[in-house]
C-alpha cells in the first residue's frame, strides 16, 4: 500500500510527517509506504482541488482514492484511519499488530 501526499504548498510536508509517525507507531512501516507528488495525473484523475490532498493506492487490487483533502487532521485520527482500513481476520480472533487487542488475543 501507498499513501501520496499531492501537495504544492508547504502544508504537505507536515502531514507526511504525521503520516510516517502513525505508520511506525503502528508498526506498519514494512507494508506501508509514503511520498509527496505533485503527479497531474493524479491530480485530475481524482478530481483533487486543494492541497495537500491525502491518497491511498494499493496497486494489488487496482485501488486509488483521495481520502481528504485541504486539512491536517490530528495524529489520531490519521491512526485511526489506518487501523479501520487494515484489519484483518485470523480464525476467531482479530490481527494483532502489537498492542492490546480489543478481542482479548495475546499479542
Amino acid at each position: 500500500m501507498q499513501i501520496k501526499i499531492f501537495w504544492q504548498d508547504s502544508k504537505a510536508q507536515e502531514l507526511l510527517d504525521l503520516v510516517n509517525e502513525s505508520i511506525e507507531d503502528l508498526w506498519l512501516s514494512d507494508f506501508i509506504k509514503s511520498e509527496l507528488t505533485q503527479d497531474e495525473f493524479i491530480k485530475n484523475e481524482l478530481n483533487i482541488t486543494k492541497e495537500p490532498a491525502l491518497i491511498i493506492e494499493e496497486e494489488s487490487i487496482d485501488f486509488k482514492d483521495m481520502i481528504f483533502e485541504w486539512i491536517i487532521p490530528e495524529k489520531d485520527e490519521i491512526k485511526s484511519m489506518f487501523i479501520s482500513i487494515i484489519w484483518w481476520w485470523e480464525g476467531s480472533s482479530w490481527g494483532c499488530w502489537g498492542w492490546s487487542c480489543w478481542s482479548g488475543c495475546s499479542c
